[in-house]
């Protein structure tokens, strides 16, 4: 095996779900800014947080759920109703 080609840094970080607070533990080389403590084990790790996981994501949950904070739906409607007017 060749030396020197695994990262240095690969350790144990708290991924957080924005949407619903979920938690996962999983090795990785992400770069984090801010550590917390794990719900489940009360340990520090460092934090990555994101904004769907598996157990927010539709798919998975078998839920449908919105997720258009900037009202991108409205404002596509928007347009295909002007569009429509305009012919």
């Amino acid at each position: 095996m060749k030396k020197d080609i695994h990262p240095q840094n690969y350790r144990p970080v708290l991924f957080i779900d924005n949407s619903n607070g979920a938690e996962f533990i999983i090795s990785s080389t992400v770069e984090t800014k801010e550590t917390a403590k794990s719900k489940a084990d009360k340990k520090e790790y460092p934090v990555y947080r994101v904004e769907i996981s598996s157990a927010s994501h539709p798919f998975y949950t078998g839920n449908e759920k919105s997720l258009d904070t900037a009202g991108r739906a409205e404002k596509f409607r928007a347009r295909v109703a002007k569009a429509k007017k305009s012919k």
